[in-house]
């Protein structure tokens, strides 16, 4: 077996307080695959650090054999020392290095180099960087956050040209389809440990969980013991004082081993505050077309949201997605066609951008508005400290200013902001940027049980395969179509992924040029089988009947006299009422998924 070419031992670091990183190491051989996993603020990037030697340990041992090449891509990459991006990129080669391979990974990556670093956007600035990174074609790679800002276009590309690298890998990123393609082992943080598994990302989220119920089946075991142990102190028979004091030893090192035990994070408790329901239609769009200049952005959509729709909107940077949802929301007049919006609808947006959020303000500030040290959320007030809880922050942070939050704490004080407010409408525009896999889990579930509609704006795609029933995806030239399930079926139905936009002459291109189409699907994805065309042709009549007999309930229940009259039968008429309507709710839903099958059949 080869040595490593790079190994931490013992590693351990503090910055004030208890130890981030308490005798934590692994070890990279050549051409490993490795992912970096844990939650926000458990020493991952801190650690990965320490094994490009940019932090030096409190102690421990970094060895790097000698000759090895090792480059490192950091979250917000800095070119503001640079005159051009392709300055910066060949800042970063050694002698002997191709300067035309920065070219070329420049030209893949969507970006000329004669780009000035002070106009970038993130998601070009984090292209630059990976271009400088991948350009040496080091033995090591360690990579942090690589996908953050990048759409999907440029997530595809990089996924398919780190599988083809040479380098040994070391990744750390919250897209689950990114590491389970690219991932052969596992390191995961936990409370200043690195714990490792011979298996990719795939295999990770049941081990740790296997993992945690036997640490905490260890945990009770001990707290069981150490009853036992004070009942016999207690009311034991007294012994020889030499053994009765052992066992008085023995009983404080257990309470010690138990007290030091750090047990795992808490989660996060996602709660919001409910508006009244919406109307059963939310959105209805006719051949909208808008325009900016002579580039049509939106061309002759039409669509219907219905309450309760979970609606994942793709494409890459600059194809308009922003615009969709401003001509969804009724914020943005269209050109020609028609939107007409539902009523009682109550909007929540939460950006990426995350502007809503002062630098100066502190974290209670950013909660509460500034005023007192309570927040309503579902009706209720409660405490911002408590609240803070809920989001996993401490007590301690209340007076952090915004601009010391790392990316992810910005990230979950912008949901704690937002759902604290009332919606039946929730836009999310790359709500998982920065967030890690556990918060994550999380906001899947919420939005799986939000009882309004969601709009969703994203690049990770499994994100969109476990939240969304149907995908708005960008086709270029302003062409956008709907099609029914998640990310993975829209893949199948189209025969490719989300393909990079072509750059208009005079606008510099935003995304890779060069994407691999996934391959197509097969013609028998794209038909309806036989009970779906049978319960296309009649769920039309049942729903019908459903809105005859809902009108009729409506219509007794109208009555002001039937209350006080016969208690007993409005609230049996309600209880209908409320069956029947969550059944009319259902067909539609279940007719609108299969008519938008029937569409992409048929085109």
């Amino acid at each position: 077996m080869a040595p490593p070419i790079l190994y931490l031992e013992d590693i351990r670091l503090t910055f004030g307080g208890d130890p981030l990183i308490e005798g934590a190491g692994f070890a990279i051989e050549a051409r490993d695959r490795i992912c970096l996993v844990g939650r926000n603020g458990s020493g991952k990037s801190t650690l990965m650090k320490i094994a490009a030697g940019m932090i030096a340990p409190d102690s421990g041992e970094r060895f790097l054999q000698p000759g090895v090449t090792l480059r490192y891509l950091p979250q917000e990459p800095d070119l503001s020392a640079h005159p051009t991006v392709m300055h910066y990129v060949e800042s970063g080669l050694a002698p002997g290095d191709d300067p035309h391979r920065a070219r070329i990974l420049l030209d893949s990556l969507g970006l000329t180099g004669e780009e000035e670093p002070a106009r970038l956007s993130g998601g070009e600035a984090r292209r630059a960087a990976l271009a400088r990174t991948l350009a040496p074609e080091p033995d090591i790679l360690l990579l942090d956050e690589p996908t953050n800002h990048l759409d999907l276009p440029a997530i595809e590309w990089l996924e398919a040209e780190l599988g083809r690298t040479r380098s040994a890998l070391l990744l750390i990123s919250h897209d689950r389809r990114f590491l389970d393609s690219l991932s052969r082992r596992t390191v995961w943080m936990d409370r200043g440990q690195a714990r490792s598994l011979d298996f990719g990302f795939s295999k990770f989220e049941e081990w740790r969980d296997d993992f945690l119920e036997q640490e905490e089946a260890e945990r009770h075991k001990l707290g069981r013991k150490i009853g036992r142990e004070e009942h016999w102190i207690t009311h034991g028979v007294s012994g020889r004082r030499k053994r009765n004091m052992r066992r008085v030893d023995e009983l404080a090192a257990l309470k010690r081993k138990l007290s030091s035990a750090r047990g795992p994070a808490g989660d996060v408790k996602i709660v919001q505050s409910e508006a009244d329901a919406s109307g059963k239609l939310v959105a209805k769009l006719d051949n909208v077309t808008k325009a900016f200049g002579e580039r049509t952005v939106v061309r002759d959509f039409s669509t219907i949201i219905n309450r309760g729709d979970r609606i994942g909107i793709v494409g890459p940077n600059g194809a308009g997605k922003t615009t969709l949802i401003g001509l969804i929301t009724g914020r943005l007049a269209p050109d020609s066609g028609t939107v007409r919006l539902g009523v009682n609808l109550e909007t929540l947006s939460i950006d990426q951008k995350r502007e809503a959020l002062k630098p100066e303000w502190t974290l209670r500030e950013a909660l509460t508005g500034g005023r007192g040290d309570m927040v309503q959320v579902g009706g209720a007030a409660k405490h911002v400290v408590s609240y803070m809880k809920d989001f996993l922050f401490s007590p301690e942070q209340a007076g952090t200013p915004v601009s010391a939050l790392s990316g992810g704490e910005r990230g979950r004080l912008m949901l704690a902001r937002g759902l604290a407010l009332p919606s039946n409408l929730l836009v999310l525009d790359e709500p998982t940027n920065d967030l890690d896999l556990e918060t994550l889990d999380l906001l899947q579930e919420f939005v799986a049980d939000y009882a309004g509609t969601v709009l969703l704006v994203s690049h990770d795609r499994d994100f969109l395969d476990r939240t969304c029933a149907s995908i708005i995806a960008s086709d270029g030239d302003g062409v956008w179509k709907r099609y029914a399930g998640g990310y993975s079926d829209m893949v199948a139905q189209k025969g490719s992924g989300v393909v990079a936009r072509k750059a208009q002459a005079g606008e510099a291109a935003s995304a890779p040029r060069r994407n691999q189409p996934a391959k197509p699907a097969q013609d028998k994805s794209r038909k309806l089988s036989f009970k779906q065309k049978f319960a296309l042709e009649n769920l039309p009549r049942e729903i019908a009947r459903l809105e005859a007999e809902i009108a009729k309930l409506k219509a007794a229940l109208a009555d002001p006299q039937l209350y006080s009259r016969e208690p007993a039968k409005f609230s049996a008429l309600a209880d209908k009422l409320a069956e029947q309507e969550a059944s009319l709710s259902r067909h539609e839903e279940e007719w609108l998924e299969l008519e938008m099958l029937r569409e992409a059949a048929e085109g």
